[in-house]
């Protein structure tokens, strides 16, 4: 049980540094907050829920809360 829980851990960690390392950097939305981008009915804007990066973050924080979870199961374990 504990050697199957330590395996899942690994490959946890592991899909969580590359979620993090996929994810575009957060730098290029500060030119359009000094530029005053107002396009609030665009195509991107409507379906913003279904982009690469929504979809890279919601695996990030699933990853890491099972992460979470299993570490502090394997610590109840001993």
């Amino acid at each position: 049980m504990k050697n199957a829980l330590l395996v899942i851990e690994v490959i946890l960690g592991l899909s969580v540094i590359v979620s993090v390392l996929m994810q575009p950097s957060k730098s290029d939305a500060l030119s359009g907050l000094v530029q005053g981008s107002s396009s609030s009915d665009s195509f991107y804007s409507k379906n913003k829920s279904k982009t690469k990066e929504v979809m890279l973050a919601r695996v990030t924080v699933v990853s890491m809360l099972l992460f979470a979870g299993i570490a502090i199961g394997l610590n109840l374990i001993g």
